[in-house]
C-alpha cells in the first residue's frame, strides 16, 4: 500500500498543498488544494492572515478526505523571518506583522551601535536585510516593551501553524537561522546575542532539526477532520525546502525563483569570511547540518507587482512575450534597492529610478517587463561571479528550481548573461522538498542523495545553453 504524505507549501503570494507518494520509483504529486496570501492592513500595520491561512490548511485536510486520499504525514513550510508571540494562555499578543512593514525602517543600524556589523555577521553569518526577525524583535524591544514583556513564546509562521496542529511548541533550525538570532556554529539560540539585545531568552523554545516528527494531531482536530496523520518537520523554510529538491548539484548554482530569488550553493560549514560579509551572503540552516550559502535577492515581485499595477490587464506569459519583443539591456535597475521592496506603485518607481539614473525610461508594458527581467538578470550575474570569486572556482551550471523556472525568457537571459548551461526545474520545488523531508523521516527514502536522484528521474528539467534555445537532457544520477 502506497504512503502519503502531505505538503503544505505557503509563500509570500500563494499557498498550497500536495499529496505525495512514490509508485515505481518515482514521486507522483497530487494537488489538493490552493489558495491566495495577502498582506492586508490592520491598524497601522501591514499583517498576515494567520487565523484564515489555518483554515485553508484544514480546509486542504478535508479535500483529503474527499477525494479518498489518507496521508500518513503533514509537513508545513512558509516564507522566513517572521513570527507571531503568545502569551501565557497561548494567546496571540499581536497579529502577525510582515516583513514588508515599515516599522524596521532604521532599527538595523540602531542595533549596530550596540552590536557591531562585523561581530553580529562573526556569530550568526547571516545576510544583513531590515526585515530580519532580529530587527523586528528589537523594534517592538523600542517601540512596544509591554508586548515583549507579556510574551512567553516565539513562534515562527510554519511553527504556530505545527502548534495549532499539535499543541507542540518547537522552534525549527533552518527557519530559525533565518532570524539571525542562532549562532552558525553552535546551531543554538545565541544567549549572548539576546542579552544584549534585551531579548527575553525564555520566549524561545529548543530547536529541532528538519526530520524530526513532532506528534499526532489534536484530538479535537481528529475529531473534526475525521482524519489523523504524524506532523513532521520539513525544512520549514521554504528555500531550505527547495533547495533539497534542487536536482543538479553536481558543480552547479541553485537559484530559488519565486517572489524572492535566493542565488547560492550547498556547503558543509558556515562561510563568514570579511568578503562573504562585503557581499552581503548568508549562511542560513539546510538539512542535515548543512549551510545553504547565498544571497537573498530581488526576484519576481517586481514583476508581479508591474502586472498589478496594470490592473492584471496581461498575463506573465503575455509580459514575457512583450518584453522578448523589446530591445534588450536599455535600462537597468538595482532590483535591490530598498525603493522596490513595497513602492505605491513599481512601474512609476521603476520610470523614475532610470529617469535619476540617465538612461532610457521604459514606458509601454513590453519595455517595463524588459527592464525587471535584464536587470534580474544582471543582478543574478552579479551575485554568481562573487560566488565564485569567494569559493575561488568556476561553477559551470546554474539549476533554477521553483515557480519562476517557468519564465523561459528569464531562464535563456541567464544563460546568456552567465555564460552557463542553465537547468530549469523542478516547478514545484519547494513542495518536493517538504515532501522529500517526510519520506526521509517515515523510513521511504533513504537519505537526501537517494531523494535527489529520485526527484531528477521524476520531474522534467529543461536546459538552456548560452546563445541557444532548451534542448532535451540526459537523465543522470545525481554524484
Amino acid at each position: 500500500m502506497s504512503t502519503y504524505c502531505l505538503a503544505v507549501d505557503i509563500g509570500a503570494s500563494s499557498g498550497r498543498m500536495i499529496v505525495g507518494t512514490i509508485k515505481a520509483g518515482k514521486l507522483e504529486l497530487t494537488e489538493v488544494h490552493r489558495f491566495e496570501n495577502n498582506i492586508v492592513q490592520k491598524g497601522q500595520y501591514s499583517c498576515w492572515e494567520t487565523d484564515r491561512l489555518f483554515q485553508e490548511i484544514k480546509e486542504g485536510i478535508k479535500k483529503c478526505k474527499k477525494q479518498g486520499i489518507q496521508p500518513e504525514s503533514i509537513g508545513i513550510d512558509t516564507w522566513a523571518v517572521d513570527f507571531v508571540l503568545l502569551d501565557e494562555n497561548d494567546d496571540l499578543l499581536t497579529d502577525c506583522v510582515s516583513y514588508r512593514d515599515p516599522r524596521t525602517d532604521g532599527i538595523m543600524e540602531k542595533v549596530f551601535e550596540i552590536f557591531s556589523k562585523e561581530r553580529l555577521y562573526l556569530e550568526t553569518g547571516i545576510q544583513f536585510q531590515k526585515f530580519n526577525t532580529i530587527y523586528q524583535l528589537y523594534s517592538l524591544q523600542q517601540n512596544c516593551p509591554e508586548v515583549l514583556e507579556e510574551a512567553k513564546s516565539f513562534l515562527m509562521i510554519p511553527e504556530y501553524f505545527n502548534f495549532l496542529l499539535t499543541g507542540v511548541k518547537a522552534n525549527e533550525y533552518t527557519n530559525a537561522s533565518s532570524t539571525q538570532l542562532v549562532n552558525a556554529f553552535t546551531k543554538k539560540w545565541d544567549d549572548s546575542l539576546m542579552d544584549v539585545l534585551g531579548i527575553k531568552k525564555h520566549m524561545f523554545h529548543d530547536i529541532k532539526m528538519p526530520k524530526t516528527v513532532l506528534g499526532p494531531l489534536k484530538e479535537e482536530l481528529v475529531a473534526e477532520l475525521e482524519m489523523n496523520m504524524k506532523v513532521i518537520l520539513p525544512a520549514t523554510h521554504d528555500t531550505g525546502s527547495a533547495v533539497i529538491s534542487a536536482p543538479v548539484q553536481e558543480d552547479a548554482i541553485y537559484i530559488s525563483s519565486g517572489t524572492w530569488s535566493l542565488i547560492g550553493v550547498e556547503n558543509p560549514f558556515p562561510i563568514c569570511v570579511t568578503k562573504a560579509l562585503d557581499y552581503n551572503f548568508t549562511n542560513e540552516g539546510g538539512i542535515d547540518h548543512q549551510f545553504r550559502f547565498l544571497k537573498n535577492s530581488m526576484g519576481l515581485w517586481m514583476i508581479q507587482e508591474v502586472k498589478r499595477n496594470y490592473q492584471d490587464e496581461f498575463t506573465f506569459a503575455e509580459l514575457a512575450c512583450r518584453a522578448q519583443e523589446e530591445v534588450p539591456f536599455q535600462a537597468i535597475v538595482d532590483v535591490n534597492d530598498d525603493r522596490f521592496l513595497k513602492p505605491l506603485n513599481m512601474i512609476k518607481e521603476i520610470q523614475l529610478c532610470c529617469r535619476e539614473t540617465g538612461q532610457t525610461v521604459p514606458s509601454t508594458p513590453g519595455e517595463v517587463a524588459r527592464c525587471v527581467f535584464d536587470s534580474l538578470a544582471v543582478s543574478y550575474k552579479g551575485a554568481v561571479e562573487q560566488i565564485e570569486e569567494i569559493f575561488e572556482k568556476e561553477f559551470r551550471q546554474i539549476n533554477v528550481i521553483g515557480g519562476g523556472c517557468q519564465n523561459e525568457m528569464l531562464n535563456q537571459l541567464i544563460a546568456n548573461v552567465t555564460g552557463k548551461e542553465v537547468y530549469a526545474g523542478p516547478i514545484e520545488a519547494t513542495a518536493i522538498g517538504n515532501l522529500a523531508a517526510q519520506l526521509i523521516a517515515l523510513g521511504e527514502v533513504k537519505n537526501i542523495k537517494e531523494a535527489r536522484n529520485m526527484i531528477y528521474q521524476s520531474f522534467e528539467v529543461k536546459q538552456y545553453s548560452p546563445e541557444s534555445g532548451q534542448k532535451p537532457i540526459q537523465r543522470r544520477a545525481v554524484q
